[in-house]
């Protein structure tokens, strides 16, 4: 390993890797564990799912934001908190050339937040509203839909104090999972954890609750105590389950203003025919949410399979050293909504499908087809060619592994007599045609509304 760049999980008290310990790698390589390639039929939901975020975030006015894909680690380690598990255990760390600590981005808000401050975003009008949909990194244990780099969407609205706000949030997000057909396999699980001041009060009773029953507690939740007693509410272990639900409630230390900020979320959600669920134990894993918390939960699996979350974090652009402003956001993991999908047969509009094969025989047919193939693209008839060696049964065979519905054939009889000859595919049937009339007649068959058409000027990407 170079000394010039050493990539270490921050703080990790692991050995150095008892999972990919043998270096002396042979080929076939594989892929590190817990990341993995985005195949051509996974980029279709991929692309599905960017599309609806997209459209809804235009809708909503928000503007699209990429922040850099690592930071100065203090970035990270000032909002998120040093004593939750991903700043603790799961950040991707390495020193520079100058010994400089970066970090692999493993959430989305706080670069936002950094980028917020250094561009001067508070002298924009307010509400800034912003999303993202890139890559994060955390080194967690590999499972079903949770990978070590993971895509995640995401939204924030930083400027205003107000909860239409969080209503808002909650409900594009909820928007989101209705357009990619899942929302009804998540239930929306809300909760406040009050003002700054709030916390205080609660995290002090939580101590005062616990102290003596450390030994029922696991290990992770033993170190919480001292540090992080929220934490100890979202812990998924039975033992420390039993005891969250016994453990003082966070209702009865809101103050009056914070009580009232949360009942009108309520009832601005229910204004907007959005059910919910109360969860008193929702605390959310990271240190910068103040008041309004909310995740979306597997129907049946709960927490174990919910693919997002977010709430308010008003304190943390003055953490991050810019002036106090207030915020809401969401994150959700494209690859856990990705698996729902699939769970529920959900298939995707896909635009890679071929329209049409070329198949040619000789050299004077290759050289009109090579220009053809070219013209057929521009016109948006989306075109393979095949132009090697084969025969025109070999290049027949290929084109149905294409699942192309019409073959243009062309042969040194088409040449000389100026034609080329369209065979439907799934019926078998043919017609010969002038070449010059090809594109026409092949538009007039795969319909105008299916060309794929643009202008550079037009590329929404």
């Amino acid at each position: 390993m170079s000394d010039e760049l050493q990539v270490s999980a921050l703080n990790s008290s692991q050995p150095a890797n008892q999972e990919e310990s043998n270096f002396n790698l042979k080929p076939p390589y594989q892929t590190p564990k817990g990341v993995h390639d985005i195949l051509p039929a996974d980029h279709e939901y991929y692309t599905f799912i960017k599309k609806v975020v997209r459209h809804r975030m235009r809708q909503a006015g928000f503007k699209r934001i990429a922040t850099p894909i690592f930071e100065y680690t203090d970035v990270f380690v000032r909002s998120i908190g040093d004593a939750t598990d991903i700043v603790d255990k799961e950040m991707y760390t390495f020193l520079d050339k100058k010994g400089r600590s970066l970090t692999l981005k493993p959430e989305g808000t706080a670069g936002v937040v950094r980028s917020f401050i250094q561009n001067g975003m508070n002298q924009l009008p307010q509400p800034v509203e912003l999303y993202y949909i890139e890559p994060h990194f955390r080194y967690d244990r590999p499972q079903k839909g949770r990978y070590r780099q993971f895509w995640q969407y995401g939204f924030e609205i930083i400027g205003e104090l107000d909860p239409a706000l969080d209503a808002q949030a909650i409900f594009l997000a909820n928007k989101i999972n209705e357009d990619l057909g899942i929302d009804k396999l998540f239930k929306i699980q809300l909760n406040t954890i009050g003002s700054l001041e709030d916390r205080k009060k609660y995290t002090q009773a939580l101590r005062d609750y616990y102290y003596g029953k450390e030994r029922n507690l696991c290990e992770h939740c033993r170190d919480r105590l001292t540090k992080n007693p929220l934490r100890l509410l979202d812990c998924k272990n039975e033992d420390c389950m039993i005891l969250a639900q016994l453990a003082p409630k966070m209702n009865d230390y809101l103050s009056p203003e914070s009580k009232e900020y949360y009942n009108d979320v309520k009832e601005y959600l229910a204004e907007l025919d959005i059910d919910f669920v109360e969860n008193p134990t929702l605390v959310r894993g990271l240190d910068y949410y103040t008041n309004t918390v909310f995740e979306f939960w597997d129907a049946h699996d709960g927490a174990q399979n919910a693919i997002g979350g977010g709430g308010r974090y008003d304190g943390l652009i003055e953490i991050m050293g810019g002036q106090p402003t207030p915020a809401v956001g969401f994150a959700a993991g494209i690859e856990r909504i990705i698996a729902n999908m699939k769970r529920e047969k959900i298939r995707v509009p896909s635009k890679d499908d071929v329209h049409v094969f070329v198949a040619q025989l000789g050299k004077e047919a290759k050289k009109k087809c090579l220009k053809l193939i070219y013209e057929m693209r521009e016109s948006g008839i989306k075109t393979i060619g095949a132009l090697g060696m084969g025969s025109i049964k070999q290049q027949l065979k290929l084109a149905d592994k294409f699942n192309a519905p019409y073959t243009l054939i062309m042969g040194i009889t088409e040449v000389r007599e100026g034609t080329i000859i369209i065979r439907n595919m799934t019926k078998g049937s043919q017609e010969i045609v002038k070449f010059d009339n090809a594109i026409e007649e092949v538009i007039k068959k795969i319909g105008e509304k299916n060309l794929d058409k643009y202008s550079p000027g037009e590329v929404m990407y």
